[in-house]
């Protein structure tokens, strides 16, 4: 691969906007490059100003030359346009005071005064701080940094090694409040380097958070003294101060205000300042039980911490609403429900009132699934809402949930000011890049202006025909899907006929492949269709945005039931003409892989696969998976519970029945689907004789996120393969 010549200055301040790929004559623009492809700017996130003039908008870049990913912090004005806010390659998560004047950050970048870095900014001294995180860096700590709003040098909050799980603003923007994992202290961490070296004391070592109080003002004139001190004593009315609390290496100004057995993984001020709301989630960040997973209050003077939900959902997204008196929160597709046990459901919202505890269920005549929320100022609570091959936004008012208007395409989150008529939102399609942009009126995200010009590459690159395809599974069951088409190839013409074709299966299985814009190591259907394949995306039983009962259906038969859907698409394609039944192709990763081995036991009719972090069987990868809760619930109990199911709905009991040449991929590090699946399947193969290759990407978890060349590696060797076995003729 050539080192990109393109930086991401200049590719997020390109003047040129993106055209309508209408207007364009496709067949006269070149097909995009793997290189190209896999070196586009992503956007993990943006947020408006508390007066909607301003963004602060966060973006992930390979950098191919350090093997890492960089995050990196923009600031948009109507003044002056988008410029780069910190470059030091590890800043993101950002939230502004509510005054407006400050953003609020996270970043292991190394700070003075701490162990394995001396670079005091993002700017002059970001190369020393690239240098330090690549090398042997002791300090790894992700703290809790500041920037003006009008720009400057970025300050840390504190330079204690005091890792950040969650943080939030206090209305009047002069507290910031934090949770952090209880720290050691100095005897503690000695003794336990004494008596236990390098051994992990699975489960015994894990600690709680705390929750801390931080005075902005005060605690950024500490940490630029370098203090390494202890916590100041009890001088106000916050939680009292243990005696063993003295010898905690915490910030002198902070306060402690709740400690939890759990980790505290969000905050929600209220309004009016006096209470604070968190969310508990599991210290190890496994799912062993949907009740880690629950709201607390204190008050923000501290004190005892009250428990004010008790089921099996997983709650998100806490916002109080305006008056302050009813807590909003969202459970995610596949998060369970506050109604009844533990079952995989479409995206709610949900609110409570904290001085009751009285729950309503908001929205609950969309049929899809909602993902995000948000208020406007003086208007309704909209929400992201998932339905069919789209997700869009909506407007709720009780159980109703009206679509706004919107352009073709996904919605893929949105910020909305204190005041003012604005709404930030994040959009994209297909062909089109996700960009950031704003709707002047929050009502109408139809009519929106770019803040981004992120990827131009694709406007200047030949891109695929789709459209949404629609069969009747084995039971009858509509199901709906995506085709992307080979390049210059238009559906309805005799050159859309016999195609080669590669069913490409999403992960999940809560999601769905849809009119959104995907182009990395994961989503890469549009990179086939430039390779001419003819991409089959298969939303079966299990995807979200079509309902709970069809969500619902693929328990107990995680695999065998959504096989029979995606197997009956095949079949309807071929019958249509538009597949050629000599020329077949399957692969995903994920539940994707999952589905792969499953279906290359299934049939032969695949000529090839290729199949990344699936499990072949059940019982084992229960107890690695971090989402064992969920697991459990899929093959109707534990395994010694189920164990008849656990087995049938195993590929591995069935690789006798195996033919096809099979690509594996997994990470080493995976805590979602052990890469020791991987190797089980591998074995298989082997002792079969059947052709594979197997790699195996040192360090990574079930994401492909710490080095960029790892997820290259992958796409590059997946389409060979598929090439391989497949030809284009």
């Amino acid at each position: 691969m050539n080192l990109p010549t393109l930086s991401l200055r200049s590719s997020l301040l390109c003047a040129l906007a993106f055209s309508p790929l209408a207007t364009l004559a496709q067949a006269a623009l070149p097909p995009i490059s793997l290189d190209e492809f896999l070196n586009t700017t992503d956007i993990t996130g943006a947020r408006i100003s508390p007066d909607g003039t301003a963004a602060v908008i966060g973006t992930e870049f390979p950098d191919w030359r350090s093997n890492t990913y960089r995050h990196t912090l923009w600031l948009w004005t109507a003044k002056d346009g988008l410029r780069a806010l910190t470059e030091s390659g590890a800043d993101e998560d950002a939230q502004w005071s509510p005054d407006g004047k400050w953003i609020a950050f996270l970043s292991d970048r190394p700070v003075v005064g701490s162990a394995g870095g001396d670079d005091k900014d993002s700017g002059a001294g970001d190369a020393k701080g690239r240098q330090a995180r690549a090398g042997d860096d002791d300090d790894k700590t992700t703290r809790l940094w500041l920037i003006s709003a009008t720009g400057g040098e970025a300050q840390p909050l504190y330079r204690e090694k005091l890792d950040v799980d969650s943080f939030a603003w206090s209305p009047d923007s002069k507290t910031i409040y934090l949770a952090a994992t209880t720290p050691l202290t100095s005897d503690q961490e000695s003794k336990q380097k004494e008596d236990w070296k390098d051994v992990i004391r699975w489960r015994e070592q894990e600690r709680g958070d705390l929750l801390l109080a931080l005075p902005v003002g005060p605690s950024l004139a500490a940490a630029s003294a370098h203090p390494m001190a202890h916590p100041a004593k009890d001088e106000t009315k916050a939680a009292p101060v243990k005696a063993a609390d003295d010898a905690l290496p915490l910030p002198a100004t902070s306060k402690i205000l709740a400690r939890n057995k759990l980790s505290i993984g969000e905050i929600a001020p209220s309004p009016d300042g006096n209470t604070l709301a968190f969310l508990t989630q599991s210290i190890s960040r496994r799912m062993e039980n949907p009740g880690d997973t629950e709201i607390f209050l204190v008050p923000t003077s501290g004190g005892d911490a009250r428990e004010i939900t008790h089921n099996d959902a997983l709650e998100a997204g806490l916002r109080w609403s305006p008056d302050g008196q009813w807590l909003h929160f969202v459970v995610h597709a596949a998060g369970g429900a506050l109604e009844g046990k533990y079952r995989d459901l479409q995206g709610r919202l949900y609110r409570m009132s904290p001085a009751d505890g009285k729950t309503e269920r908001l929205g609950a005549e969309f049929t899809g699934s909602f993902e995000d929320f948000d208020f406007l100022p003086g208007g309704p609570l909209i929400a992201l809402g998932l339905k069919g091959l789209e997700q869009q936004i909506y407007a709720i008012d009780g159980n109703k949930a009206s679509k706004l208007p919107g352009q073709p395409g996904s919605y893929a989150g949105f910020s909305a000011p204190k005041s003012g008529s604005a709404l930030l939102v994040r959009y994209s399609s297909i062909n089109h890049p996700g960009q950031v942009y704003l709707a002047a009126e929050a009502l109408h995200p139809d009519q929106l202006t770019p803040l981004t010009h992120l990827n131009p590459i694709f406007a200047e690159r030949a891109q695929p025909e789709w459209q949404p395809y629609t069969w009747k599974s084995k039971d009858g069951a509509a199901v709906e899907g995506v085709l992307v088409f080979p390049i210059g190839v238009h559906p309805g013409t005799p050159q859309a006929r016999h195609l080669r074709m590669l069913t490409f299966i999403h992960g999940g299985p809560a999601d769905a492949d849809g009119n959104r814009f995907g182009a990395d190591w994961y989503d890469w259907a549009t990179m086939a269709a430039t390779d001419g394949w003819l991409v089959f995306r298969p939303n079966y039983r299990g995807s979200s945005g079509y309902g709970d009962d069809f969500m619902l259906q693929i328990s107990p038969h995680l695999v065998s039931k959504p096989g029979e859907d995606i197997l009956s698409g095949v079949d309807a394609l071929v019958r249509d003409g538009l597949a050629d039944p000599d020329r077949l192709a399957v692969g995903g990763y994920s539940y994707g892989g999952y589905m792969t081995n499953w279906l290359i036991t299934e049939t032969t009719r695949f000529k090839v696969a290729v199949t990344g972090a699936g499990a072949v069987e059940h019982a084992a990868n229960w107890g690695n998976d971090d989402v064992t809760y969920d697991d459990a619930w899929y093959l109707n109990g534990k395994p010694w519970e189920s164990p008849e199911i656990y087995q049938s709905e195993a590929a591995l009991f069935r690789m006798n029945r195996v033919k096809t040449p099979t690509h594996i991929v997994q990470g080493s590090a995976d805590v979602r689907v052990s890469y020791l699946e991987g190797v089980t399947l591998e074995r298989a193969l082997q002792q079969l004789g059947v052709d594979h290759s197997f790699l195996v990407f040192p360090g990574e978890g079930h994401g492909l996120g710490r080095n960029p060349w790892h997820g290259y590696i992958k796409l590059r060797e997946e389409l060979k393969w598929l090439d391989k076995y497949v030809s284009k003729q």
